[in-house]
Formats: C-alpha cells, sequence, structure tokens
C-alpha cells in the first residue's frame, strides 16, 4: 500500500537542509513508537523526501508552496493505517523549521508491475554500499554504468526479500533474474550540465551518525514482477526505512492516480 500525506505549510519560506531524510525518519520513528509494541523494530516500509514548492538558499530549502507531501509505502497495510492514524492525532509536526499540519491522506492505485521490465525515477536518494560493517566506505562512488552497482542491489534486495518472511527458499532462489540499467542519455546530460547525481548524505544508527552516498537518476529495473512489487512497497537498496531509495513509475502522471483514503 503507498499513500500520499500532505500537509499544510503555516510558515511559508521555513527551512529544511538540503538533506533532510534522517530528520524524517526521526519524526517517522516517534510516530512509530506511537503505534504500539507491533511496530516498534519494523521495517518493511519506505518513504520518499518533502515535495512542495522550493527554492535554494543558505539555509537549505525554502518552502513556499501552501501544501506538502510526504509519500509512504509498506506491504502491510495495517502499518499504514496506524501510522496515520497517530499522525493525524498530532496538530502539528515539525520537520527543521518547517511547521506543518496534516490536512488530507490519498491513496496510490496499484501500478501493473507484471512485465518485468519498469522504469523507475528515484524520488529519495538511493544508496548502494551499507557503511555498518566494519572498514564499509558507503562515501565510496560507484559509476551505475559499472555491473557492481547491480549486482550490489541485487544482493541488499535478495536479502531485504529473505528477512522480510515474505518469500519462501525457493522463490528466492528463483528471483536470479535481475538488473539496474540507468539511463545513459540522463547521465551523460548530467555530466554535461556539470550537475550532480551523487551526493553524500547523513545518517543516524543506534544514535551513531554515518555518511552515506545517494544516487538520483531513472533506470529500467528487469526482475520479477513479484520483485518489482517488493521494490515498490519497500525501496531498493540499504537504509531504505530510514527514507532512502524509494522509487516512482517513470513517465508517468502522479495525479491520475491516486483514489481516496479511507479513514
Amino acid at each position: 500500500m503507498r499513500v500520499r500525506i500532505i500537509f499544510g505549510l503555516t510558515n511559508k519560506g521555513a527551512t529544511v537542509p538540503f538533506h533532510h531524510q534522517f530528520l524524517l525518519a526521526n519524526l517517522i520513528q516517534s510516530l512509530v513508537d506511537r503505534t504500539g509494541g507491533k511496530y516498534q523494530n519494523f521495517n518493511m516500509f519506505n518513504f520518499s523526501g518533502l515535495k512542495g514548492q522550493t527554492k535554494v538558499g543558505k539555509e537549505g530549502l525554502h518552502f513556499y508552496s501552501n501544501k506538502v507531501t510526504l509519500v509512504l509505502s509498506s506491504p502491510e497495510e495495517e502499518f499504514i493505517r496506524s501510522f496515520v492514524d497517530v499522525l493525524f492525532k498530532q496538530p502539528q509536526v515539525e520537520i527543521g523549521k518547517l511547521l506543518l499540519v496534516p490536512l488530507n491522506v490519498e491513496t496510490e492505485a496499484a501500478p501493473d508491475l507484471s512485465s518485468g521490465e519498469v522504469k523507475y525515477i528515484c524520488i529519495s536518494p538511493l544508496v548502494i554500499i551499507n557503511p555498518l560493517p566494519e572498514g564499509a566506505d558507503a562515501k565510496k562512488f560507484i559509476s551505475p554504468l559499472m555491473d557492481v552497482f547491480s549486482d550490489m542491489l541485487y544482493e541488499s534486495t535478495m536479502f531485504r526479500m529473505e528477512k522480510s518472511g515474505m518469500f519462501t527458499t525457493e522463490e528466492i532462489a528463483s528471483f536470479y533474474k535481475f538488473q539496474v540499467l540507468p539511463d545513459k542519455n540522463y547521465l551523460s546530460k548530467i555530466k554535461e550540465e556539470e550537475k550532480k547525481f551523487a551526493r553524500i548524505f547523513p545518517v543516524f544508527h543506534n544514535r551513531e551518525k554515518y555518511e552515506v552516498r545517494g544516487y538520483t537518476f531513472p533506470f529500467t529495473l528487469y526482475a520479477d514482477p513479484k520483485v518489482q512489487q517488493f521494490v515498490w512497497d519497500c525501496g531498493l537498496g540499504i537504509f531504505t526505512y530510514k527514507g532512502f531509495g524509494m522509487v516512482d513509475l517513470a513517465n508517468a502522471d502522479p495525479n491520475q492516480r491516486t483514489i481516496p483514503y479511507e479513514f
């Protein structure tokens, strides 16, 4: 299940840091803790960055739209409903310097992922190296054009799918077809314009701060439809439950894919 949570912004022009996923992760975890013991250690969910009209300033991103949107997804519908219930009991939440009032929720209609070939865009940074093993350099740049980039995403995806308990050992073994193919035209254009598609982001784990490299670019994923659905629900890569690796369909109008959410 995937929902869009719409907030009203009460202080236009307020800012959040450029890399604010860790602030969202803190807020979401604090609300998850209030849903009860069942979801205390639950990590089968994913969320986007904040979406709205922004301008870049010295302090970070200034939000000037009346409304700000956050996308949240999970294969467990009960988790989404429990989270939304807790969120809408809050008169206001604060992210960075933004003062946000929960207004509404929209449910995204399930996309057709049956072809096994789906083109995605990243709506939160994609992390491929886990900084937790000793000596791992999570800031290292690896070109998405290299086979190892796709291989690392395959390994992390299979590990998460196995840990989820949603798939049998036989199913995991059958998901050997997996390839991430980046949009070469996009990467070439970014290089020509001297822009960046890979940046360093802070992430916190057990109160320890780490730095990871996050990538944002369009790509095509070739994989079994069940793998596509898992990626859609739970994200792709490392630290998905901390707001990294959320994808959306490329070349699709998101406003055409919503249905009413029933509180």
